[in-house]
């Protein structure tokens, strides 16, 4: 009986420590790396960068349809990692929101967030009508206008007068 108890205790402990070296051994099946989150404004470029995955392996990034991946209106792209386990993308959006973009190299994941910002809320201020000129040469111009109009008038009633008299 005691025999059957350490046979079962000597089973389980292999299982334990064999547990991670198989997994490990199997592609790190489950690992996750890190991506950077990017901030950007309407129509901006950026770079997503994603680390801590398995080095020189072919990794493929994955975005909702929103954002544009490697300069091609794609979903996804691919590229492989360099020497260190990183692997960068350029990413862009015309739509606000925040979006999280997936990289997956063999069994590793890393995911990474765009938040995209309308151009107007990025410098916090009140939204730009692309006219930037004083309020006073608008005055100015305006004034200009009515005493033109005014003298048009004025010239045209002495006119009248010089013909009837």
């Amino acid at each position: 009986m005691i025999r059957k108890i350490l046979a079962t205790v000597a089973v389980v402990a292999a299982a334990l420590i064999g547990a991670p070296a198989a997994a490990q051994a199997a592609g790190g099946a489950g690992y996750t790396g890190q991506g950077t989150n990017v901030t950007l404004t309407v129509g901006e470029v950026g770079t997503i960068t994603f680390s801590g995955l398995p080095p020189n392996t072919p990794s493929t990034a994955t975005a909702p349809d929103a954002v544009t991946l490697a300069v091609l209106k794609a979903a996804t792209a691919s590229r492989a990692t360099d020497a260190s386990g990183s692997v960068s993308f350029q990413v862009s959006s015309n739509t606000p929101g925040t979006y999280t973009i997936t990289d997956t190299a063999g069994d590793w994941v890393a995911t990474g967030t765009l938040t995209v910002v309308p151009a107007d809320s990025a410098s916090g201020g009140i939204a730009t009508t692309g006219y930037d000129a004083p309020v006073l040469w608008i005055w100015i111009g305006a004034g200009a206008l009515l005493l033109g109009v005014a003298l048009v008038v004025v010239m045209t009633t002495v006119r009248r007068a010089r013909r009837q008299g």
